[in-house]
C-alpha cells in the first residue's frame, strides 16, 4: 500500500495556478498574522505565538491535503454518508455543557488541550461530499419531489445544529452551497425557485422583526446577533419609548458594538495606494483595531492598511484565480460527482470571501466567518486546504471513470 501511495505521489500533477494562489494566500496569511500579533514576541515563547501556530496549521493542512489529492474522489465518496452522520453527531456533542467549549458566548469548540477544534468548519466539507454523493443519480430522478426534499433536509440539519451554538454566519453558508450544487445537479428550477422565494420571505420577516417589532414580539435571537443587524442597518439600539437614561445606556452599548467595524473601515480606507508598510499600521499597532480580532476575522483590515489598494487587489486576485480555476475544474469534470464536489468547494470559498470582505466594507453584517487561508485558526485552515485539495483531486482523477 505504501508503494502504491508513493507511486501516486510521484504522478501528482499540481495545477500551477491553483498552487500559486494557494501559496500566495498562505504567504499573506502568515506575514500579516505575524504583523497583527507581533507584540506577542515580547511576552511569549515562539511556539505560543499565533504566527508559529498558523504555520504549523499550514503544514498539517498540506499533509492532510496530499492524502485528499492522491486518493481518488470516487473512493472518498464511498465514506461520504458515514462522514456526514459522524459530523452531525459531533455537532450534537459540542452543544452539551461540559463537552463543548464555550468561547465568546458560543459553544462551538472541542478543547483537545493542544488546540481547539471547531466541527462546524469540517461540517461544510462533509456536507459537500454527502450531498454530491446523494445527487449523483440518474437525471430523471432529479424531477422527483422526494429527492429535492431529502436534499433540503441534508442542508437544514447542520444549519440548525450550528445555528444553535450559536453561529449564524457559518450556518447560513450551507444554503448557498446546497443551492449551487442542486442547480448544477439538474434539480428543476421550479423547485429551487419556490425554495429561494420562501427563504427570501423568511429572511425579510426576520429582518423586519428585529428592526421594528416590540420586545414581546421579537424572534428569540441572541442579543449580540440582534445588535449586529441593528448596526448593519444603522438603527438605534434604544426603543422609541426609552427613557433618557435608557437612551444614554443604549448609545454607549451601540458605540461598543460598532467599535470593531468602524476601526476596520478606517483601516481599509487609510491604506491609500501603497499602504503604511508591514508592521506600521497605526490602527493595529496602537490597538484601535482590537488585537483580539485583528489576526482572525479582521485580518483583511490589517492587510489593507499596511499594503494599501495594491496589496488588497493582490489578495483579491489570488482568490479570483482560485475560484476561476475551481470553476474550470468543475466544467471539465468528466462525471457528475466530480462536478458537484468542485462546485460545492467553489461555493463555500466564495461565500467565505464575499461575506468576510463585505463585512469590512459594510456590504454585509458582522458574522465571524473567517477569511480562507488568511484568518488565524486551525479548523478553518485545515478545512480550506482539504477543500482545495479536493479541487486538485477532481482535476487529477477526471479520466479515471
Amino acid at each position: 500500500m505504501m508503494n502504491s501511495f508513493l507511486m501516486h505521489f510521484r504522478k501528482l500533477r499540481v495545477d500551477l495556478l491553483l498552487g500559486f494562489s494557494l501559496f500566495g494566500l498562505m504567504f499573506f496569511g502568515s506575514a500579516f498574522i505575524l504583523s497583527a500579533s507581533i507584540d506577542q514576541y515580547e511576552i511569549n515563547a515562539l511556539f505560543e505565538t499565533y504566527f508559529f501556530r498558523q504555520v504549523v496549521f499550514y503544514f498539517v493542512g498540506i499533509t492532510f491535503g496530499v492524502f485528499f489529492v492522491i486518493v481518488d474522489y470516487h473512493r472518498l465518496s464511498g465514506y461520504a454518508q458515514t462522514s456526514y452522520w459522524i459530523i452531525i453527531l459531533l455537532l450534537v456533542l459540542v452543544l452539551i455543557p461540559g463537552v463543548g467549549e464555550v468561547r465568546f458566548g458560543a459553544r462551538r469548540w472541542f478543547d483537545l488541550g493542544v488546540t481547539l477544534v471547531q466541527p462546524s468548519e469540517f461540517a461544510k466539507l462533509a456536507f459537500i461530499f454527502a450531498l454530491a454523493d446523494f445527487l449523483t443519480r440518474p437525471s430523471d430522478e432529479m424531477f422527483m419531489p422526494g429527492v429535492f426534499v431529502k436534499a433540503i433536509g441534508m442542508t437544514a440539519l447542520p444549519f440548525l445544529l450550528i445555528l444553535k451554538e450559536p453561529d449564524l454566519g457559518s450556518s447560513l453558508v450551507f444554503f448557498p452551497i446546497g443551492t449551487a450544487m442542486m442547480f448544477v445537479a439538474g434539480v428543476p428550477l421550479r423547485f429551487l425557485g419556490k425554495f429561494l422565494g420562501f427563504s427570501s420571505v423568511l429572511v425579510l420577516l426576520v429582518i423586519i422583526n428585529v428592526l421594528y417589532a416590540p420586545a414581546d414580539w421579537r424572534i428569540p435571537l441572541n442579543e449580540y446577533q440582534r445588535h449586529r443587524l441593528l448596526v448593519y442597518f444603522n438603527k438605534d439600539f434604544a426603543s422609541a419609548d426609552a427613557t433618557p437614561a435608557e437612551r444614554k445606556e443604549a448609545r454607549e452599548l451601540q458605540r461598543s458594538r460598532t467599535h470593531n467595524i468602524r476601526q476596520a473601515e478606517i483601516s481599509v480606507g487609510s491604506g491609500g495606494l501603497m499602504g503604511k508598510g508591514w508592521g506600521q499600521g497605526p490602527q493595529t499597532r496602537l490597538g484601535y483595531l482590537p488585537k483580539g480580532v485583528a489576526h482572525n476575522d479582521f485580518i483583511f483590515s490589517v492587510i489593507s492598511e499596511e499594503t494599501g489598494f495594491l496589496g488588497s487587489m493582490a489578495v483579491l486576485s489570488l482568490y479570483a484565480i482560485l475560484l476561476l480555476k475551481g470553476m474550470q475544474i468543475a466544467d471539465q469534470a468528466r462525471d457528475r460527482l466530480g462536478k458537484l464536489l468542485a462546485v460545492g468547494v467553489v461555493a463555500m470559498i466564495f461565500c467565505h470571501v464575499f461575506v468576510n470582505i463585505g463585512m469590512h466594507l459594510r456590504l454585509m453584517p458582522v458574522t465571524g466567518i473567517p477569511l480562507p487561508l488568511l484568518s488565524y485558526g486551525g479548523s478553518s485552515v485545515l478545512s480550506s486546504l482539504i477543500a482545495i485539495a479536493v479541487l486538485q483531486n477532481v482535476k487529477l482523477h477526471k479520466n479515471s471513470y
